[in-house]
């Protein structure tokens, strides 16, 4: 073999071995985006295969209860009634938590529309996601939150080489959420947590 036919090979093999580790690298990004797009046009086989629903699932109702929680605490000294709205909200955290462990959720979610633990509250219809117009109301409760007038700022980084973390905030001010996806495979990641302390 000629010193420039090695040349010309190992160039190759360093060229392959770094595109596939910009791929690896790249793959959490590749995988946001699909889900996003997918989340958003109601692509329910998809989403499937980008979110750990049961994972979601399991994560939003530690992250409300939490919610529900810290808001307990804020108010009982305030106001003595607290504790039966939050019996009342912890009894509503099923329905809250079912509504966004779904492909509607999953939208509002990675488009800047967190839950906030609101009696009732549903994630806004795809319209609403899409457009960035005033939630709709499902079953005939309202949503507490209002949609956001423009798309937050979001920021995205790995957090360890397993798990990648997308964070939004609507100004300097508003609360953060982040959106947790964790390794699945070498570039495959699914939806694993929201976490709504950011």
């Amino acid at each position: 073999m000629s010193r420039t036919t090695r040349y010309v090979l190992t160039t190759f093999v360093v060229l392959l071995i770094v595109a596939a580790l910009g791929f690896v690298y790249a793959s959490p990004y590749i995988a946001l985006d699909h889900v996003k797009k997918a989340a958003d046009a109601r692509d329910a086989q998809t989403v499937n295969e980008y979110v750990d629903f049961p994972a979601l699932r399991s994560s939003l109702k530690e992250q409300i209860a939490a919610l529900l929680t810290r808001r307990v605490d804020i108010q009982k000294n305030e106001n003595p009634l607290a504790i039966i709205g939050a019996m009342i909200g912890a009894a509503l955290v099923g329905p809250l938590v079912d509504s966004y462990a779904t492909p509607d959720g999953v939208a509002a979610i990675l488009n800047g529309i967190p839950p906030h633990g609101d009696p009732g509250e549903r994630p806004p219809a795809p319209e609403a996601n899409a457009n960035a117009e005033a939630p709709v109301a499902s079953s005939g409760a309202t949503t507490a939150q209002e949609t956001p007038k423009q798309p937050p700022q979001t920021t995205a980084r790995y957090r360890s080489f397993d798990t990648f973390v997308v964070t939004y905030q609507h100004g300097a001010g508003d609360a953060r959420y982040s959106a947790i996806f964790h390794r699945n495979s070498l570039v495959s990641w699914k939806l694993v947590a929201v976490d709504l302390n950011g």
